[in-house]
């Protein structure tokens, strides 16, 4: 079972986006994926509530991570995503421990990379994978980024913080979409949004591959060293 969390200190950094976006991305391709709302606000129990068919479905992280995690495993689900809150609190922790690979939504600019560090402290310390997506960016001009995004990604490899080398811009059929209960992928899979979407979710499967290689691996030379 693959744990995608995103997670983020600073408040407005798009989680609650990106995951509704990237699991209805996930649903679309035949995954068999399930939601988690680890954010008391409840924005992607909002979004869900207005899907058609209910689908994908969605658990509550109010009685702990452990037990909604457990639940879909049992359920046998591929693929979970999990919204949090703007904090560090223990259930986030929770969701950053339990993660495949902790996924940390940044706009473009110095006050949002400067919360990364703490989101990106506690996944290294729970030994996480982890990546930064730039979100909420200007849209770039003649396929170049713009100045203040190359300035970003200087930032972040100065910390020695991946980032992930596409960007999700500022496009208003991100908000208008979820709004009726869709995603960019299904509502217009021919749009710029919806292409952005589909190759962060490509990125995310090919780095979920790699690190469920690398741990197969291990757990083969620990074998042959027994």
């Amino acid at each position: 079972m693959n744990v995608i969390t995103l997670a983020s200190r600073k408040g407005g950094a798009g989680k609650s986006t990106l995951t509704a976006h990237l699991a209805a991305c996930s649903y679309a391709a035949g995954r068999r994926c399930l939601l988690i709302d680890a954010d008391p606000q409840g924005s992607l129990s909002l979004w869900q509530s207005l899907r058609p068919d209910g689908q994908p479905p969605i658990q509550n992280a109010a009685r702990g991570i452990d037990r909604a995690l457990a639940f879909a495993a049992i359920e046998g689900y591929e693929w979970v995503f999990i919204d949090t809150a703007p904090t560090m609190w223990v259930v986030v922790q929770e969701a950053i421990r339990a993660a495949t690979l902790v996924v940390i939504p940044a706009r473009p600019g110095f006050f949002d990379l400067n919360a990364v560090r703490e989101t990106v402290a506690t996944a290294r310390e729970r030994g996480r994978p982890y990546c930064v997506v730039l979100n909420a960016a200007p849209s770039k001009r003649d396929e170049r980024e713009m100045a203040v995004v190359v300035q970003s990604r200087a930032f972040l490899d100065k910390h020695q913080i991946p980032v992930w080398s596409g960007q999700i811009s500022q496009r208003t059929g991100l908000a208008l979409t979820l709004a009726v209960g869709k995603s960019a992928c299904e509502h217009e899979p021919d749009s710029a949004a919806a292409a952005e979407i589909a190759g962060l979710w490509s990125a995310i499967e090919r780095s979920v591959a790699a690190i469920n290689a690398a741990h197969a691996a291990a757990r083969k030379g620990q074998g042959r060293a027994a």
